[in-house]
C-alpha cells in the first residue's frame, strides 16, 4: 500500500500525517491563489523541513484552472492507495478532496476532520511541534516571526479568542513554517531576511 500525504510545511497538515505515519511520499501542492503564499515564497525552507522528516518530497506547482486534473494525474503516477490530508471543517475542502481522491482510485484519510480547533491546536504543541509564524492577516500580525510551542499555545488561543480569530488559522488566518517535531531528525534552522505586505497580508521571507 502507497500512503501519500499532502503537506503544505505548516504544522496542521504535519500533524495530520503523524497520525497515519508511516507515510511513503509527501506531496507539496502549490496553487495560482490571488494571496501569495508564505510556504512558496519560502519554498526552500518548506521542501528543508520536509525533508528532515525522511520521506521523499514531491513539489509541484498547479496552474488554475487544471488544479484537479494534475492532482489526479501526480497521485495515479506515484500509485497512491491512501492519501492523507490535513482539513479541519472546511467542508469545500474535504468535498474537494474526496472528489480528488475518487478519481485517483484512493481512500481519503483526514484524521483532523471534525477535532475541536482549540482542543487540536493544544495537542499539535503537547506533541513537540514547533512552528514559525511566517504569514499572518492584520489580526495576527503580532504573531508574525513568532515560534508557535508547548510554551505559547495558551497564549495563542488567548489571543485568538480576544480577536475573533481561529486559533489554528483554518481559514488562512495565518501560517507556519515547522522547525522542529517528533518525525524530524533535526531542528530547522533559519534567518528571517524581510518582511513583506502583499493584500493586507504579511509574510515573513526566511533563509
Amino acid at each position: 500500500m502507497t500512503r501519500v500525504a499532502l503537506l503544505s510545511g505548516g504544522k496542521d497538515s504535519l500533524y495530520a500525517a503523524m497520525q497515519l505515519w508511516p507515510v511513503d511520499y509527501g506531496i507539496v501542492l502549490f496553487y495560482e491563489f490571488p494571496r501569495p503564499s508564505p510556504h512558496l515564497l519560502n519554498l526552500g525552507k518548506t521542501v528543508e523541513t520536509l525533508t528532515l522528516t525522511g520521506i521523499p518530497i514531491v513539489v509541484v506547482r498547479l496552474r488554475r484552472g487544471r488544479e484537479q486534473e494534475k492532482t489526479v494525474e501526480l497521485l495515479r503516477r506515484l500509485g497512491a492507495d491512501e492519501i492523507v490530508a490535513g482539513d479541519v471543517y472546511v467542508e469545500e475542502h474535504l468535498r474537494y478532496m474526496e472528489s480528488v481522491a475518487a478519481e485517483a482510485g484512493a481512500r481519503l484519510r483526514e484524521p483532523l476532520w471534525g477535532m475541536d480547533p482549540v482542543e487540536l491546536v493544544h495537542q499539535e504543541a503537547e506533541a513537540g511541534i514547533e512552528a514559525l509564524f511566517t504569514g499572518a492577516d492584520e489580526k495576527m500580525r503580532s504573531w508574525l516571526g513568532r515560534v508557535f510551542s508547548r510554551e505559547t499555545v495558551d497564549e495563542l488561543v488567548g489571543y485568538a479568542r480576544r480577536v475573533g480569530v481561529d486559533p489554528l488559522g483554518e481559514r488562512g488566518e495565518y501560517h507556519t513554517l515547522v522547525l522542529s517535531s517528533p518525525l524530524h531528525i533535526a531542528r530547522l534552522g533559519y534567518k528571517v531576511v524581510e518582511t513583506l505586505k502583499a493584500q493586507d497580508y504579511y509574510l515573513l521571507r526566511v533563509v
